[in-house]
């Protein structure tokens, strides 16, 4: 029977609803709409010849084919790292596995277009990697291995592989840990080995989660604007749809190639979602890891720190030559830097474009999670608690953010929100991404990071009583009030990780700042980066590092604080 505490539709809910539904018609539904239309044809035509054009055209069918490839073998390449670590951590008790489990997910604390920066400097034909063999006698000078072959491919998609893996292995592992040990422990009885037990147990349950933090990573490699970017690799969707930018009035080709990168992003999230509604997943008793755990012997111990160093050794390399980078007061034909300063740093403090950009930055990302926080409250609330029919329907629109990348929303804003009338100056001042974008960024940071909010409040939700809302309705209290007293200082913890965790991701949020920020005084971090390094100045590229190890910091401290309210919690926020 359902609590009184559940109670029917109110003027509030209402006007929440009211004002969701206008939200997401104008920034979500209106962009995607406006591009699907003008993907058809400009000035009223509607035609498909420009997807003819699409796969006529060589450079087009091969980017289309490369960012394809790039997200299938960032996906293939997260798992095999992903599940034996996962196992690993969840099925085996030694000492330092709290330790080793934080070390892993260190790669998320930079986004990889930054990271690509470092990569550069090691695995260019003459970075440090090849000069370190050349002195060692291991390579001939005159013939250094080419490690960014095929215009840079691999060296992306290495990249991509060694930062997008923590988003795997946190959905995975709370897979992992929701499977009732009891299963495990009838199969062994039975006399089932350990392969046979992971192909008939483990892995038919933890699918779900696999399932949709593989989707997350497949998207996000798919629509990586940055790393391309910066390693010169241009013969990607995202990069040709960027490039479109420069003539949208004129040619709808951008448009085209928004609304296939669209339809294939939609079309395997919603394929993957019937296809694991078809199954069943559940167990009879919720699951859990805790005391489960048995004693790693030596040579697993041995395997899994060997494993995990190699890893992280790989993971950090670009974090730390970025790191030397910001340092380094010259760098060139040496292994590791010949001079060192602070004057990088100083560059950041002194120019008043960098400086700017930090605290432009902090506005935004605050300002989004603040949204992030009313919205992902509200709907929460709705989600667990209410007895509203529509409860799935808005949750299944609260997770479509992480189906629609960044690159189409932002690309939607951009050439959605011209105004051109003059009667419309007002308007356009606060509204138009080409004369102020702040307005558009902060939407754009919320809708993005909008289903991490959303799902961090119904964790709360659902793992508080809705007994004690009961007896404070009871005792005649406000359903504000209960709120306040009662329901806000039990999920707290969870609020104020997800709060910090979408505030942290908005902060080094890439295609929506390279895309929507056009002008220099309004530069977000990432943007003002991805100017620097395009200067000819020498300098320009080592205080882009410099910036960006402010950057890593805040965000490190940021997901160190969302991790220690959130707990195992903050895998779930990363699955589709």
């Amino acid at each position: 029977m359902k609590s009184t505490a559940v109670r029917k539709m109110g003027y509030g809910n209402l006007a929440f609803l009211m004002g969701l539904g206008a939200f997401l018609a104008v920034f979500l539904v209106y962009p995607v709409a406006f591009m699907l239309r003008r993907g058809f044809g400009l000035e009223g035509e509607f035609t498909f010849n420009y997807f003819g054009l699409l796969a006529t055209n060589a450079i087009l069918r091969a980017s289309l084919f490369n960012s394809i490839a790039l997200a299938t073998l960032t996906v293939l390449g997260c798992s095999l790292v992903v599940f034996p670590l996962a196992v690993a951590l969840n099925r085996l008790e030694f000492a330092g596995r709290t330790a080793l489990s934080s070390l892993l997910l260190i790669p998320m604390i930079m986004p990889p277009f930054v990271g690509a920066i470092g990569l550069k400097q090691l695995l260019a034909r003459f970075g440090s990697v090849n000069l370190f063999f050349i002195h060692l006698g291991w390579m001939d000078p005159k013939h250094p291995i080419d490690w960014l072959a095929a215009g840079g491919f691999w060296g992306v998609a290495l990249l991509q592989i060694l930062s997008l893996y923590p988003i795997l292995l946190l959905s995975v592992s709370a897979a992992l840990a929701n499977i009732d040990p009891a299963l495990r422990d009838a199969a062994r009885n039975m006399g089932a080995d350990d392969g046979r037990l992971f192909r008939t147990i483990t892995l038919p349950l933890v699918l779900p989660g696999w399932f949709s933090g593989a989707i997350i990573v497949w998207i996000w490699s798919f629509t990586d604007l940055g790393t391309p970017l910066v390693t010169g690799f241009s013969r990607v969707t995202s990069v040709q749809i960027f490039d479109a930018l420069n003539d949208l009035n004129t040619n709808p080709q951008g448009f085209s190639l928004i609304v296939v990168v669209l339809a294939l992003s939609l079309g395997l999230f919603f394929v993957s979602q019937r296809i694991i509604g078809r199954r069943s997943y559940a167990t009879l008793a919720r699951g859990t890891s805790h005391g489960a755990q048995v004693p790693a012997s030596r040579g697993q111990l041995a395997l899994i720190w060997g494993g995990g160093a190699v890893l992280l050794g790989l993971a950090l390399l670009p974090h730390l030559s970025v790191i030397l980078s910001s340092f380094a007061g010259r760098w060139f034909f040496t292994v590791l830097p010949d001079a060192w300063t602070l004057a990088n740093y100083r560059e950041v403090v002194d120019q008043r474009l960098t400086l700017s950009s930090i605290g432009n930055s902090l506005y935004y990302a605050s300002a989004s999670a603040a949204v992030d926080l009313v919205l992902g409250i509200g709907l929460g609330w709705i989600i667990t608690r209410s007895r509203l029919r529509i409860a799935p329907f808005l949750d299944a629109i609260a997770m479509l953010p992480l189906a629609l990348p960044g690159l189409v929303l932002a690309f939607g804003y951009f050439a959605g929100f011209e105004i051109n009338e003059q009667r419309h100056a007002v308007l356009k001042s606060w509204i138009d991404p080409r004369v102020n974008p702040t307005f558009l960024l902060i939407v754009s940071y919320s809708v993005r990071r909008l289903p991490y909010m959303v799902r961090a409040a119904c964790a709360g939700f659902q793992q508080t009583s809705v007994l004690l809302e009961e007896a404070s309705a009871g005792f005649g209290a406000s359903p504000w009030y209960t709120f306040q007293r009662i329901t806000a200082p039990l999920i707290s913890a969870n609020l104020i990780g997800g709060f910090i965790l979408t505030f942290a991701f908005a902060m080094l949020e890439v295609s929506d700042s390279l895309i929507l920020a056009q002008r220099e005084q309004y530069f977000p971090i990432t943007k003002q980066m991805w100017q620097l390094l395009g200067r000819i100045d020498p300098h320009a590229p080592a205080v882009a590092c410099a910036m960006g190890v402010i950057a890593m910091v805040l965000l490190t401290l940021s997901l160190l604080v969302a991790g220690r309210l959130m707990g195992r919690r903050m895998g779930q926020l990363f699955r589709a």
